[in-house]
C-alpha cells in the first residue's frame, strides 16, 4: 500500500507488531475477567476495563511509534531497508490499537453473553 518493498526487515516488524497486539489484548481482557471476579457486572466490567487499560496501551503504541520516526524518514545507507519496517509497525500500530481498544471490549462481551445464556 506505501509503494515499499516487503522486506526481511519489515517481516521482523510484522513479528513485533504482532507481540504489541497480542500484549495489549491479553493485558485488556486480564483486567475484565479480574473486574468480573470481583463480582461487577459484565457491562460495566467491559467498560471499566478498557477505560483503564486506556492509557497503558496508548502508551505503548506511541512509544513503539515515536521510536520508528526515524527509521521513517532516514535518507542514509541503508535507508531503503529500514523504511519498510518503520511502515509495517507504524501502520500496524495504529491499526491493532484501534481494534484493541473498539473491537475486543466488543468482542468479549458478545462471547461471554453467549456463554452466559448457554
Amino acid at each position: 500500500m506505501s509503494g515499499e518493498y516487503l522486506s526481511v526487515p519489515a517481516s521482523v516488524g510484522f513479528i513485533a507488531l504482532w507481540g504489541i497486539a497480542v500484549l495489549n489484548g491479553v493485558v485488556l481482557v486480564t483486567c475484565i475477567r479480574k473486574l468480573r471476579d470481583d463480582g461487577v457486572t459484565l457491562a460495566r466490567a467491559v467498560v471499566e476495563g478498557a477505560t483503564q487499560r486506556f492509557r497503558p496501551v496508548m502508551m505503548t503504541a506511541t512509544v513503539a511509534m515515536l521510536g520508528l520516526i526515524p527509521f521513517l524518514f532516514a535518507t542514509g545507507p541503508g535507508s531503503e531497508v529500514q523504511r519498510p519496517l518503520a511502515i509495517v509497525v507504524i501502520g500496524g500500530l495504529i491499526t491493532c490499537t484501534l481494534l484493541t481498544l473498539v473491537v475486543v471490549p466488543v468482542l468479549y462481551r458478545f462471547f461471554e453473553e453467549r456463554r452466559v445464556e448457554a
